[in-house]
């Protein structure tokens, strides 16, 4: 493995990998639990909508819930089974609060619909994704941002070059690392596949260094083809979309702008394997490799159905080994604490991590700043992340906001280095939910002020207008008045003028 032509993006840091412990052993496919809880809200978007009602017996494979518009992602069965119930269901999210789930209870026959895959080759782009709009399938590498739309490129942009992200860098994670290993020629074909539709010229495979063996799979299977695998540094974060393009091809996509904008599209290794699977196997997204490791007796990844109990996941890598029982979902660097071990598998959930006091210590007290400058020197996005403490912890949010706040990609990289153990991501998640909190509120008064503006404006338009009626009214009145004296005088005029005739004959 060489590393030529990188091109070395600003900071990044190197933590401890902790991967080896989970990729000793192959991937394992989980049993069938004795119950599925499937979120609607699985993906970037629009909540997916119900297509079933308890009771009902679905198929493995099954369409449970609909896409709702463009930017949602469907929900199929991951097992044959009984529809139990509909209702709000804890979620592995920060907030620990629950939200609506189907329930399935499996029948244990595993029994598919009828697989249909699709003529891929044989049809228009147009048809492909919409076909692919149906499959489920979002970004599988955390983004979960619905894959068919990542597709759609409009008639001013054009794709010269498809990025596959195979560089995992965050700790403990090992879920791509083992399916390049055991399934690299899936990702292949699903990469191909992926450039076809894309129109793309070119397709290069971002993998870090430290993936040897993953490496030597993606390179035997893209033999014959035009893909090219690229090694890149072991350096956190080399994963991010916007950090590994850079790595890869030395272009900056910036800040106001998407890498498509550049001609660039990125996909993770797990996402364009699922897409190769539906098109080829006709298997819509119904599973996903996932790292149980940390404290667990037995770190292993497992491809797990969606709605498994996490439970179910701890007890095959051989249960808890500690006391109280902590778990992270994701990385060490962004996971997040999640609130119950009963919390069902979700397409987002690519690791989990079981916390113990030797590998995640206690926090060290916070020290004041020593302004010693390593978090600029860690920060890849080049941001001043000393100056955005001070700025979110005095509640300077317009500061924060001119020194680009919303460019941070809260990786953690300046928390990691800071000798004086000061959570700086959260001083900033802090100050950006203050700052978004701000502009609704801004936005929710400026349009009650427009609203308010618009009603004084139509009652003040009203009030002419019937002014002018009544003036016309008026007006009409008084010419009707004047016609009238008119007629009459005129009439009296002629009566006059008659009677002096009629007198002229008498006489």
């Amino acid at each position: 493995m060489q590393l030529r032509n990188i091109f070395k993006f600003n900071g990044g840091v190197h933590p401890d990998e902790n991967k080896s412990v989970s990729t000793r052993l192959p991937i394992a496919k989980l049993a069938i639990p004795k119950k599925l809880v499937l979120p609607l809200r699985q993906h970037v978007g629009h909540v997916a909508k119900v297509k079933v009602k308890p009771g009902d017996q679905v198929l493995k494979g099954q369409m449970i819930a609909e896409a709702d518009g463009n930017i949602s992602a469907s929900i199929h069965a991951p097992t044959s089974g009984k529809i139990l119930k509909i209702s709000e269901e804890i979620l592995p999210h920060p907030s620990g609060l629950p939200d609506f789930c189907i329930t399935i209870e499996p029948d244990f026959e595993d029994t598919w619909i009828e697989k249909k895959p699709i003529s891929w080759k044989k049809i228009d782009r147009a048809q492909l994704i919409e076909a692919l709009a149906q499959s489920g399938i979002v970004g599988l590498g955390g983004a979960v941002f619905p894959t068919h739309m990542k597709l759609k490129i409009n008639q001013n942009q054009t794709i010269h070059t498809l990025v596959i992200n195979a560089a995992e860098c965050e700790p403990f994670i090992t879920c791509d690392d083992m399916l390049m290993r055991e399934r690299a020629d899936e990702i292949i074909q699903g990469a191909l596949i992926t450039q076809t539709i894309l129109g793309a010229e070119k397709c290069v495979v971002g993998i870090e260094d430290n993936k040897i063996e993953s490496y030597e799979a993606l390179k035997k299977a893209a033999q014959k083809t035009t893909v090219e695998i690229k090694v890149v540094p072991t350096l956190y974060p080399s994963g991010d979309a916007k950090r590994l393009i850079y790595l890869l091809m030395g272009i900056e996509v910036p800040k106001e702008k998407r890498s498509v904008d550049l001609g660039i599209q990125v996909f993770n290794v797990a996402t364009v394997a699922a897409i190769y699977r539906y098109l080829e196997l006709g298997e819509p997204s119904i599973s996903r490799i996932v790292t149980i490791t940390g404290a667990v007796k037995t770190p292993q990844n497992f491809e797990v159905l969606f709605g498994t109990p996490l439970s179910d996941l701890i007890n095959a890598a051989g249960g808890s080994s500690s006391k109280p029982k902590k778990f992270i979902m994701g990385g060490p660097m962004m996971g997040f604490d999640l609130p119950s071990i009963h919390v069902p598998v979700t397409k987002a959930m690519n690791c989990v991590i079981e916390s113990s006091p030797e590998l995640f210590p206690d926090p060290k007290p916070v020290m004041p700043c020593i302004r010693c400058a390593r978090c600029a020197d860690a920060c890849p996005v080049n941001l001043q992340p000393q100056e955005l403490y001070w700025f979110s912890k005095s509640s300077q949010l317009e500061k924060a906001r001119e020194y680009n706040l919303f460019d941070c990609i809260e990786c953690g990289c300046c928390t990691y280095v800071c000798p004086s153990n000061i959570p700086l991501v959260q001083f900033y998640r802090y100050a950006k939910s203050e700052i978004i909190a701000q502009d609704k509120s801004k936005e929710a008064a400026n349009t009650a002020r427009e609203r308010n503006e618009f009603r004084l404006a139509r009652i003040e338009r009203e009030k002419k207008e019937r002014a002018e009626r009544n003036a016309q009214k008026a007006l009409g009145a008084q010419e009707k008045q004047a016609e009238d004296e008119k007629k009459s005088t005129i009439a009296a005029a002629m009566e006059r003028v008659k009677q002096n005739q009629q007198e002229n004959v008498k006489n």
